[in-house]
């Protein structure tokens, strides 16, 4: 049986698909209450810009959540991404445990 790989997703869909579409808010609403340019926010919806440091803390305050779940989704991401690119390169290196 064929198993499916599943694109990654991108922090910014889980904002505004789990978050913001459920409120009824904004990109420029929570912008504002998170004290932060309208543009930080609407980027990171539009999947055009990482989540940094600074944005999961104001994120966890707002949402009740943690800064460490937005952090897990934006290194999942990035980990998904870059190793799709690199997976030519790194089937080359060999591993210390093979068999």
């Amino acid at each position: 049986m064929a198993v499916l790989a599943l694109a990654p997703v991108h922090p910014g869909e889980i904002l505004k698909q789990e978050f913001l579409l459920p409120l009824g808010m904004s990109a420029g609403q929570l912008a504002r209450k998170l004290h932060v340019p309208r543009t930080r926010i609407e980027r990171l919806v539009s999947e055009t810009t990482p989540v940094t440091v600074d944005t999961a803390l104001r994120l966890a305050r707002f949402f009740g959540t943690t800064p460490e779940f937005w952090m897990n989704l934006q290194t999942r991401y990035d980990l998904t991404v870059q190793a799709g690119a690199m997976a030519a390169e790194l089937a080359e290196i060999p591993s210390l445990h093979a068999a």
